[in-house]
């Protein structure tokens, strides 16, 4: 599982002016200049008008701090607190071009981490009573991989990996092009002897294959219920079994309750819905 803080450096700063450049492009916010010409001060409250996990709450205050950091931002609460119901979650103050520059980006990041890490908490509770914990994959959006995966821990969800650079994850064209599931393992196994290997497999048969070649975490993908409760019953402790494809929050409790020890849901961050977070100032 990811640590929260990691994201607190300089790649979540990247991310951020990032965003940033993108929305001001090299000219800024031309309708503020065209009305403002002078600084002026002003206060602002951050509401939420859903219920649900808050997430980007940091981040937004790094946004608003990069654009000008004599920008306040006092929250109210913090990233993974329930919102229960609508109100303030943060004050804001500061010059009004400045808080208007970097108004859009701390919303999108704060409306979008914590539609991610409210979705990751309702697979969460399906899952985690019997035993099972929620991965995230790698179906991010590209340039953000970093904040979603922290949404997903601030959600009670676990990393599966950040990219293809630190796990051993021997899918379906991998064994294609080795020939087999066994000589794909064999491979990795001359080339990287301490690697811990997860192996995807569609069928039983391929689940035997590498079970007997010596895979530590083999991924069930798109099986139904009683073709997962067999590979459980093939596999039992000798791997690590993961679940994956196809899973909703329909079916996520029919799942885990066939002894799976995880399962893998590229929909928490493909498929959330953001939370409706607003930003409301007003003059002294």
């Amino acid at each position: 599982m990811a640590k929260m803080v990691e994201i607190f450096g300089e790649e979540l700063e990247r991310i951020i002016r990032n965003a940033l450049k993108e929305d001001l492009g090299v000219h800024g916010d031309i309708t503020m200049d065209a009305i403002f010409s002078a600084p002026k001060r002003i206060k602002g409250f951050i509401r939420c008008e859903d219920r649900g996990i808050l997430a980007g709450v940091k981040v937004a205050a790094k946004v608003f701090e990069i654009v000008d950091e004599s920008t306040t931002l006092k929250a109210k609460f913090k990233d993974g607190d329930t919102i229960k119901e609508k109100g303030v979650i943060a004050e804001l103050e500061g010059d009004v071009s400045k808080v208007l520059a970097a108004e859009r980006v701390a919303l999108n990041f704060l409306q979008h981490l914590s539609g991610i890490a409210t979705l990751t908490s309702e697979f969460v509770k399906r899952a985690r009573p019997h035993g099972v914990d929620i991965y995230d994959t790698r179906k991010t959006t590209p340039g953000l991989r970093l904040v979603e995966k922290y949404a997903v821990v601030v959600g009670g969800g676990c990393n599966h990996r950040m990219g293809l650079y630190d796990t051993v994850l021997i899918k379906d064209n991998h064994i294609a092009g080795a020939g087999g599931i066994k000589r794909a393992i064999e491979l990795v196994k001359i080339s990287l002897p301490q690697a811990k290997i997860e192996v995807e497999t569609e069928n039983l048969s391929q689940v035997q294959e590498a079970l007997e070649t010596g895979a530590d975490i083999i991924m069930l993908d798109n099986m139904d219920i009683e073709i997962i409760r067999e590979a459980v019953e093939i596999i039992g402790k000798r791997a690590v079994l993961e679940a994956s494809g196809g899973i909703n929050l329909n079916n996520v409790e029919e799942v885990a309750k066939t002894g799976i020890d995880r399962i893998s849901v590229g929909a928490i961050t493909q498929a959330s819905t953001p939370l409706n977070i607003s930003i409301e100032l007003v003059s002294d």
